[in-house]
């Protein structure tokens, strides 16, 4: 299908596509970008035939893109991750814990072409995010943490009841664990439960801004020096 009507770029995560896939694309005439979080990824992934790197910091909300399920306990800072990937050749897109036009211009000023947000538009009126998951971003009292508990795989959230109860057993397994969790988690989501879902959100959710989306866009725009 993506062959057949080729967007201009198409988006992999959790891995590498196969030569075969990169080799269909570019055929059609699309761009392959590829999420990486270490210099090794990177490394490969252009090795591969990426034509455009997602480095994505450990600073990020939700699943981290690594290629293979990550120890919670490791990662890189998108600081120490910028310099290597551009250092490949490709162009870069940043993303993990940028919240505000003043971190796009760093992450601008540090060699990147573009940034990606995720967890800045949370609340927006737009997004899916559901009622419990919104009055924890606008709480701003919990840290976050990296877990498997939710998904069996290594994603960043708000901490909440679930993760602590069973953050110290949690297997990398997914998506096996996703599926044995989902329809608790979403029974408590219709409860308004906060405690029993994954609150996914980026180290930086406290400066989160509540703007329709197109709002948003633009006041980081202009924080940024880019209207």
């Amino acid at each position: 299908m993506l062959a057949g009507d080729p967007p201009a770029a198409v988006s992999f995560t959790f891995g590498m596509p196969t030569p075969e896939v990169v080799r269909l694309l570019h055929d059609a005439g699309s761009e392959v970008w590829v999420t990486v979080t270490s210099p090794e990824e990177a490394e490969a992934a252009v090795a591969g035939g990426a034509d455009v790197l997602v480095a994505q910091g450990l600073e990020a909300g939700g699943h981290r893109g690594s290629f293979e399920d990550a120890d919670p306990s490791t990662g890189h800072a998108l600081r120490d991750l910028l310099r290597p990937a551009g250092e490949t050749g490709a162009p870069v897109v940043a993303t993990g814990g940028i919240m505000t036009g003043a971190d796009i211009s760093a992450v601008l000023a540090a060699g990147a072409r573009a940034a990606q947000l995720g967890t800045a538009f949370l609340l927006c009126p737009e997004a899916g995010t559901s009622e419990p998951h919104r009055a924890a971003l606008r709480d701003g009292s919990r840290p976050t943490r990296v877990t498997r508990a939710f998904t069996g795989r290594a994603a960043r959230g708000i901490v909440n009841a679930f993760m602590e109860a069973h953050d110290h057993h949690a297997v990398s397994a997914y998506p096996e664990i996703h599926y044995v969790t989902q329809p608790l988690r979403q029974a408590a989501r219709e409860a308004g439960d906060g405690s029993m879902i994954n609150l996914w959100a980026g180290e930086g959710y406290r400066r989160i801004c509540e703007l329709p989306a197109a709002d948003l866009v633009a006041a980081l725009a202009g924080e940024a020096g880019l209207a």
